[in-house]
């Protein structure tokens, strides 16, 4: 087999591997016998909320499974017809045979990545919470070039974005903002982006053309619907209201309709002030809050299933997760997967999926990548 065709099936049957461990195999076949069991009972159906749950888990199960046989059957009837090919002399079936396997292989990783979305809130609307870190000027313009990369990013998945908090920069970019990405699968992809971002560029705000190192963290949670419990003691809440801030147009008010929550208990702060109605600030505010309360519960969960501590980190040198170099060469890397693009204006304007693919696969493995930073 040639050295093309025998890449398309190491790369398939790396999916697969993958697909067969996160679904745990026998324990899923047995769970879906289980599912289509509890559908067949009509006392499901007196509980419509529990209803719709089973039949959730049911379909995101059997798609899953379905996906993963048609790719192995597919896998098997490929190589064999390559075989064939190789045995009768025949190049044109050959190359006919490789193409599909080339195709195989790309449905068999989109089938994977959307398989490894089956998290407890992975389907839902996201929150991603930008912060210029220590720095000035150059911090702030990161902080808002990274804005405008995960509203590019989803932008190209057909994804809408709204503006739920914007803190303008003094001379550039911004302090902080607050994107409200809504589209099918929004917190599983964008979850995996939490973490410091760093970036080493010359700085156009450096008139001796120096390079400079900047860092910005984004801070990803979902939005939560009233069938998630949350619970929330008003007396643990402080309450303040401002005047709402930016650019000009919508946020600039003359009233303090702008409201930040701080949880403390937690330290946990949000702020909305996209509204002009102080009422409907406070209600977006707590919804974030909500939000944050349950994401740190996921992040717990997971910090002991994989017995590491997945909190947040200091913005700055240490503990980023990604480098963004633009000069004086062209890369981007991921230090949790060892990712790399050498086309970082192209990852600036939102092509992040192979790095959130590479990401979503490492938490299934768990497998630890040693990987160098870039200088």
């Amino acid at each position: 087999m040639r050295a093309e065709a025998q890449a398309h099936v190491d790369t398939i049957k790396d999916a697969l591997e993958l697909l067969r461990r996160f679904l745990d195999w026998d324990r899923a076949l047995r769970r879906l016998d289980e599912l289509n069991a509890r559908v067949e009972d009509q006392a499901l159906w007196n509980d419509p909320k529990q209803a719709q749950a089973v039949m959730r888990e049911r379909r995101r199960l059997d798609e899953a499974i379905t996906a993963t046989r048609a790719i192995e059957n597919e896998l098997s009837g490929t190589v064999e017809l390559i075989e064939l090919a190789e045995m009768e002399g025949d190049e044109e079936l050959e190359k006919e045979a490789v193409a599909s396997l080339g195709e195989l292989a790309r449905r068999a990783e989109a089938d994977k990545i959307k398989a490894l979305l089956a998290g407890e809130a992975d389907a839902n609307d996201s929150y991603i919470e930008i912060n210029a870190g220590a720095g000035g000027t150059e911090s702030q313009d990161w902080a808002g070039m990274l804005q405008r990369m995960y509203t590019r990013w989803a932008e190209r998945h057909g994804m809408k974005v709204e503006l739920i908090d914007y803190h303008a920069g003094e001379q550039a970019g911004i302090k902080s903002a607050t994107l409200l990405v809504k589209g099918e699968n929004a917190y599983g992809y964008a979850k995996v982006e939490s973490g410091v971002h760093r970036l080493v560029r010359i700085s156009p705000y450096d008139s001796a053309a120096r390079r400079h190192t900047s860092f910005s963290s984004v801070w990803v949670y979902p939005v939560i619907d009233d069938n998630i419990e949350v619970e929330i003691n008003e007396s643990e809440l402080r309450i303040d209201t401002y005047r709402a801030s930016g650019a000009g147009g919508q946020h600039i008010n003359t009233t303090d309709s702008a409201v930040r929550i701080t949880h403390l208990p937690t330290g946990i702060v949000v702020q909305c002030q996209n509204q002009r109605s102080q009422h409907k600030n406070k209600a977006e505010a707590y919804n974030q809050l909500r939000a944050r309360l349950y994401e740190r519960e996921l992040a717990e969960r997971e910090a002991v299933a994989n017995a590491e501590n997945a909190t947040k980190t200091d913005i700055g040198w240490g503990h980023q997760i990604r480098s963004y170099v633009l000069q004086p060469y062209q890369l981007v890397k991921d230090l949790r997967t060892g990712t790399t693009s050498t086309a970082p204006g192209d990852v600036l304007d939102g092509d992040l999926d192979a790095f959130m693919a590479a990401a979503l696969s490492q938490r299934v493995t768990g497998e630890a990548v040693a990987v160098e930073d870039v200088d």
